[in-house]
């Protein structure tokens, strides 16, 4: 099965709307829960023991988890988490509904393995979202009592509409509707697709900003809930340094580098300038973001030093990857893009291969 997807995605996937497929393919994923296929899945992608990881004051049944945009709306983290994803981060969720940016906003560069997006993070909201965290989590501790449960992350933005003067009540509104059932929430001031959300990063618009989700967060979910900040690989190393600086200050729990890019580094390889150019706008994931993922994981690492958690995202495909991020300094590692291109067997592939890779170095 794991070596028929490729040509499977070739026949069915490829020359299909990627928005399209990707509503395909979840569907597919969910509707394995829904026949009980699921009870199945569990058992054979579930992560080996030896994969546990502490992270947030949480264990991970697996240092690997899905980023955040596959699950925008909360509707399938049972699913996901039966394929052997160790977490799931869900959202990225807004204050209120929308829309998001007008199709096609989703465009594949399969020669590069890498996707453009301009979603604009169209999801139901937190109002709505809300109660489908609650109700997954309900289901999860059910799934899972004798086994590690996977852990549910929750990515708040910015909604459109919100002038970015207004942005930290908007934040606050999310965080007093999801905090109460998340795992963790991770503050997305980074995506390249909603106009003036980058502007956010700056240091004087960042901190106040940061500070109230922590303090809502507390007090909405009566318990501490991490808070991470996510940030963009097209900081210049004197931003990261200070997002990294501002972290420890506010004693954030953790960092995810890193999300998006805006350039184009990395593309024409493989990919014609035709096609580049045919996708237009939007923020690039996949195998050309891998260099630059790693440098600012590299650069956040030794600005914070060894107790904060980083989960590093981007470029991401095969366990050796996973491995390479882990031992560069990440507490935990990301995946998205990959999950197009390999599979529903991806993140179990993975487990698989870091499980061979600890038993070799015994």
């Amino acid at each position: 099965m794991v070596r028929f997807y490729p040509t499977f995605f070739k026949i069915v996937f490829s020359g299909m709307d990627a928005e399209r497929a990707h509503a395909i393919g979840f569907a597919a994923i969910k509707a394995c829960r829904q026949s009980g296929v699921s009870k199945v899945l569990r058992v054979l992608t579930a992560p080996d023991k030896s994969l546990r990881t502490e992270a947030l004051g949480r264990v991970f049944p697996s240092p690997f988890g899905l980023a955040a945009g596959f699950d925008k709306g909360a509707t399938g983290i049972n699913a996901l988490t039966d394929l052997g994803f160790g977490h799931v981060e869900v959202g990225t969720v807004t204050g209120q509904p929308q829309s998001g940016n007008p199709k096609p906003r989703l465009h594949r560069l399969v020669r590069d393995h890498a996707v453009i997006n301009r979603m604009g993070f169209n999801n139901d909201g937190a109002d709505q979202i809300g109660p489908r965290l609650a109700s997954a989590h309900a289901d999860l501790w059910h799934d899972y009592k004798e086994r590690t449960r996977p852990i549910v992350g929750v990515n708040i933005g910015k909604t459109k509409v919100v002038p970015v003067e207004e942005a930290i009540e908007d934040y606050v509104h999310s965080t007093r509707t999801l905090a109460p059932q998340a795992d963790y929430l991770a503050v997305n001031v980074s995506s390249p697709n909603t106009p003036g959300l980058r502007d956010l990063q700056h240091i004087d618009a960042l901190r106040p900003l940061l500070g109230a989700v922590v303090r809502e967060a507390e007090l909405a979910a009566r318990r501490h809930v991490p808070v991470l900040v996510k940030i963009a690989p097209d900081l210049s190393d004197a931003e990261v340094a200070a997002i990294a600086d501002l972290a420890v200050e506010l004693e954030l729990d953790g960092i995810i580098a890193t999300n998006t890019t805006i350039r184009r580094e990395g593309l024409g390889l493989q990919s014609s300038p035709a096609d580049i150019e045919e996708c237009g706008a939007g923020g690039l994931s996949g195998e050309p973001l891998r260099k630059r993922s790693l440098e600012v994981l590299s650069a956040v690492r030794a600005r914070v030093g060894a107790d904060m958690t980083i989960i590093s995202v981007g470029g991401v495909t095969s366990a050796g990857d996973v491995e390479e991020r882990l031992q560069c300094g990440a507490n935990l590692v990301q995946g998205y893009t990959a999950f197009l291109y390999e599979g529903p067997f991806w993140a179990a592939r993975i487990n698989r291969g870091l499980k061979k890779m600890r038993r070799l170095r015994r």
